[in-house]
C-alpha cells in the first residue's frame, strides 16, 4: 500500500449545517452533492467528502459513538502568517471552534487549530522554512 490518500470522509451529524460550513464559510465548491453524501471540487488534490455519521460508520464496520480526541488532525499549510489569520478567521465567523488561536509554534512556525461544528480538527500553519512543503493555497 503506498502512502496515498484517495480520498477523505468524515461521517457528520447534519449534512446541511456541514456544507454551509465548507460552502459558505470557507467557500469551498461543492462538486457533486448526492443527498446522502457530497464531495467538494479538489483543487488536483485529495477529494474530501461527507457521509450521514451513522451511515458512514455502518459502511465501514463500526460504530458511530464516540467523543474525545480521535487521532486524526487534518492540516492546511499556506504561504503567509497573515493567511493562516485570515483562514482561521473564516472558520470562526462560520462556526467553527478555536481550540488553539494562531500563533508562534514551538519548532519555529506560524499556526493555530480549529474544530469544524463535527468536532474534526483542523490545523493551519506556514513557515518560511523549505520550499517542497505540501501547501495547499
Amino acid at each position: 500500500m503506498k502512502a496515498h490518500v484517495s480520498s477523505i470522509l468524515l461521517g457528520v451529524q447534519d449534512m446541511e449545517r456541514a456544507k454551509r460550513f465548507y460552502t459558505d464559510g470557507l467557500g469551498w465548491k461543492v462538486k457533486n452533492d448526492y443527498g446522502v453524501s457530497v464531495f467538494f471540487e479538489s483543487d488536483g488534490a485529495s477529494p474530501v467528502g461527507f457521509y450521514g455519521r451513522e451511515g458512514l460508520a455502518g459502511q465501514v464496520g463500526t460504530s458511530a459513538e464516540g467523543s474525545g480526541f480521535s487521532g486524526l488532525v487534518l492540516t492546511y499549510v499556506v504561504r503567509s502568517q497573515e493567511r493562516v489569520d485570515e483562514v482561521m478567521a473564516e472558520a470562526e465567523k462560520a462556526g467553527a471552534t478555536v481550540l488553539k488561536p494562531a500563533g508562534a509554534l514551538p519548532w519555529g512556525g506560524y499556526g493555530g487549530t480549529f474544530a469544524d461544528p463535527d468536532g474534526y480538527i483542523w490545523s493551519l500553519g506556514y513557515s518560511a522554512r523549505g520550499g517542497d512543503q505540501p501547501y495547499a493555497e
